[in-house]
């Protein structure tokens, strides 16, 4: 079925453009949603003495896409979950967790819409595309981190400390003696 878009649609194309589908595609899904309509003679002409406004509804969609992916990249979403010995996560985070924490600094974007390969599953830093509209791919700052972080760290150091105290000592006695045997020269 040949269709005009009214919208921009992924994978499919921009306003105005002619594209043919599916027709169950174009009747259960573009159709219904005022996606697109039926490219008939009518509408056809409809197009073409509208697409003055058609390309001025694309150009601000397309600044307002931008605006959006800049808005989005200036923010870092940071996650606070429990975490095992080894640094993992009881848990994960997923794309509804981005898409609700965004939703509460004010950003509405579609849980689908946020690409993450797999749940997050490890704390750190973490770069997460989101498509804000076709053809308009922001990046977004995820940190992780864990309640256990100064356990971890703690246990980190503790150990850390325990293999420097030896040498420490060592260095300690070794400089005790080289003085010792220095002083008697010295008399």
């Amino acid at each position: 079925m040949r269709i005009i878009l009214q919208e921009p649609v992924e994978h499919l194309g921009n306003i105005g453009d002619i594209v043919t589908v599916a027709d169950g595609y174009a009747r259960n899904y573009l159709l219904p949603t005022g996606r697109a309509i039926i490219a008939n003679e009518g509408n056809l002409k409809y197009v073409e003495h509208h697409l003055r406004g058609l390309e001025k509804k694309r150009m601000r969609l397309q600044a307002q896409g931008e605006a959006l992916k800049q808005k989005i990249e200036t923010l870092t979403l940071e996650f606070e979950r429990k975490v095992g010995d080894q640094g993992k996560l009881f848990g994960s985070v997923t794309a509804m967790d981005i898409a609700e924490q965004l939703a509460e600094k004010g950003i509405e974007i579609d849980r689908r819409k946020i690409e993450l390969p797999e749940a997050i599953k490890t704390i750190g830093d973490f770069t997460v595309n989101v498509k804000v509209q076709v053809g308009i791919v922001a990046e977004l700052k995820v940190v992780v981190v864990g309640d256990r972080d100064d356990i971890v760290l703690e246990a980190e150091t503790a150990v850390e400390d325990a293999a420097t105290a030896p040498a420490a000592e060592d260095e300690a006695v070794a400089g005790d003696e080289s003085s010792a045997a220095e002083a008697p020269a010295e008399d």
